[in-house]
């Protein structure tokens, strides 16, 4: 097990790595989105963070054996996956405020991936970048608290 928990660590690291290029990217763009290809930029972006911090979720629930069942809302049951306290198995990663930031920008990515009929609604992407920076607040900390759990598993 211990293996598997150096290695987890390891990943989440990485993962963490990643996703501060992409917050570096987004504060190089700014939160005014002045055209459409500003837009789609940024929501490249937003749709990369949310993919970076979903390979945060998918590795611990690997890692603790959490599977989610392959169903068609296994992204979003992931995610909810992550706010739970597991008995005698993990904490949870996130608290519910990061959870609703974290969600608004799942929800933003099955648009971004599944958009080549219609425009990007510029406002719906004003409010996710808006999560998108609350969650910058907030995420380090409750990453490094689970870090420290795995640190006392080790």
């Amino acid at each position: 097990m211990r293996e598997k928990l150096l290695a987890l660590k390891a990943d989440i690291n990485a993962d963490l790595r990643a996703i501060d290029r992409i917050y570096a990217e987004l504060d190089r763009q700014g939160d005014a989105i002045a055209n459409d290809e500003q837009a789609i930029v940024i929501g490249y972006y937003l749709h990369n963070l949310y993919n970076a911090f979903e390979s945060i979720f998918q590795r611990v629930a690997e890692t603790f054996e959490n599977d989610i069942t392959n169903s068609s809302r296994w992204h979003a049951l992931l995610l909810r996956r992550m706010t739970l306290d597991i008995e005698d198995i993990r904490p949870r990663l996130l608290s519910d405020e990061a959870y609703q930031c974290l969600d608004e920008l799942r929800r933003f990515r099955h648009l971004f991936r599944s958009m080549y009929t219609s425009d990007l609604d510029v406002e719906r992407m004003r409010l996710v970048l808006q999560k998108a920076r609350r969650l910058e607040i907030l995420y380090h900390a409750e990453i490094e608290r689970f870090l420290g759990y795995l640190d006392e598993l080790g």
